[in-house]
């Protein structure tokens, strides 16, 4: 069979190549800037170079994660990318010419310090540049064929509208799909696949696992030969999942206990004592602001929302067991004098107030408690109110399942998917939220930390 010959970069490629190309030109740059002029901050004969350039990455990593840097959505961007890598360079250099010991001592000429922050900004936007003109480029996309019914492979076609890295250049189904003829379609019954392999340049072929009656014994044989000689195959569940950070919802079927298990640290008991210490420092630390933060909201409450400072909410918490959940007030008194309703958008019954509270995330500040108490958890599903879980466990099979661990202050689904004002929005976070139970760790943990900060920085709660 002929091999595709067709070059792509993947997603992990792609934010590989932004993290590495970045802190090679930054070094490159520093490195001709002073080997160019008279530039005695960063001295590259010191004996502490290495040092000073371990402790440079470590910040340029953590506010390039944090401002959203490496977000492929926002590197494709020319003024997103411009708006973070500003950001980026102002609180890396800040940060950096401030720390004591482990980087160079600040010059006499306080100019350097500007040419210093001027280089990297420089650097990194002609790296971010030709990865818009060249590496986001549709010529290194994954051309990928999918095989499956009409349903699946719109799911498949409708994902991949706004990715950057993945193009479905051909569909093999029991039927065309009207809505999308300018994408070639093959019989299933009649089909040959190789030849396909090569017409589209095929790097994937991604295979329906729900619908085992299409997959005829024909059309398998032809995969196994494919995956013999080394065409990338897995299904289209396993496909979704990586793309989007949420379980597919096939999984979620009468067997969903096939697809669907609890990540190891689950049960692993130093992971989960790491994990309630850091509750413990965190709602310290974040009851210690929220006293201090106290007055301020007071005042602010006297003036614009008249009414109590804080409310007390019935949630529902680790395996079912309901609690009370505190917030700052952020609706106007009475908000639902005509039953429990999820808050919209626009929601009218927010204050100007509760706005500012709601968007910067600081309405959730006295759920520290919580924390403390061991009701919820730093990290872990948002907890709704009871009246909501009834309905929408009628509604959405295996809502309960979210349940299984404590719900948290912030989470996957709440930095992935942060509006839920309809019964499709909450089966889009439920996705998310199991992907989490089903992968949860200390890295995916730091990440939403991370994602949590980005959302209070840029004002991206509801």
């Amino acid at each position: 069979m002929p091999q595709s010959k067709n070059f792509h970069f993947s997603i992990s490629e792609r934010k590989v190549f932004l993290r590495v190309f970045d802190v090679i030109l930054i070094v490159l740059g520093l490195y001709g800037l002073n080997f160019i002029f008279e530039f005695e901050y960063f001295d590259f004969n010191d004996p502490n170079l290495l040092i000073w350039i371990l402790v440079l990455i470590f910040y340029y990593y953590l506010f390039g994660q944090i401002f959203e840097l490496f977000n492929l959505n926002v590197a494709s961007d020319r003024y997103l990318t411009l708006r973070s890598v500003i950001i980026t360079v102002i609180f890396t250099s800040v940060f950096y010419v401030f720390t004591p010991k482990i980087s160079p001592i600040l010059p006499e000429n306080r100019l350097q310090i500007v040419y210093f922050s001027l280089t990297i900004f420089t650097v990194v936007m002609v790296n971010r540049l030709l990865y818009i003109l060249l590496i986001f480029s549709p010529r290194f996309y994954k051309n990928i064929l999918v095989i499956g019914d009409e349903k699946t492979v719109i799911k498949i076609i409708e994902s991949n509208v706004h990715k950057q890295s993945n193009k479905v250049v051909s569909y093999i189904s029991d039927k065309p799909i009207a809505n999308y003829s300018e994408i070639p379609f093959s019989n299933i019954e009649t089909v040959s696949i190789a030849p396909l392999i090569s017409i589209f340049g095929v790097n994937e072929i991604l295979v329906c696992s729900n619908n085992t009656s299409l997959i005829c014994e024909k059309v398998n044989n032809q995969l196994i030969n494919l995956f013999e000689k080394g065409m990338s195959i897995r299904s289209i569940d396993n496909f979704l999942e990586n793309e989007t950070s949420k379980i597919s919802e096939n999984q979620l079927k009468s067997n969903f206990y096939d697809n669907f298990s609890f990540s190891k640290s689950h049960e692993n008991n130093l992971y989960l004592a790491f994990r309630r210490i850091v509750d413990i420092i965190f709602a310290i630390g974040g009851i210690l602001g929220f006293i201090i933060m106290i007055p301020i909201v007071f005042v602010l409450n006297l003036i614009g929302n008249r009414g109590k400072l804080f409310y007390l909410q019935n949630r529902v918490g680790k395996k079912g067991q309901e609690f009370n959940i505190i917030k700052f007030r952020t609706m106007i008194p009475n908000a639902e004098k005509s039953g429990a309703q999820w808050a919209t958008k626009a929601d009218s019954r927010i204050t100007p107030i509760g706005r500012i509270l709601r968007k910067t995330r600081l309405d959730e500040v006295p759920q520290f408690i919580n924390i403390l108490k061991g009701d919820m958890s730093l990290i872990g599903p948002r907890p709704e109110r009871p009246e909501f879980v009834k309905t929408l466990e009628k509604q959405i099979p295996y809502y309960g399942l979210r349940h299984v661990i404590k719900p948290g202050l912030t989470g996957w689904a709440q930095v992935m998917h942060p509006y839920a004002h309809t019964v499709e929005d909450q089966k889009e976070k439920l996705m998310f939220d199991l992907y989490y139970i089903k992968q949860r760790n200390l890295v995916i943990d730091l990440k939403i930390i991370i994602k949590t900060i980005s959302t209070v920085l840029f004002f991206r709660g509801t």
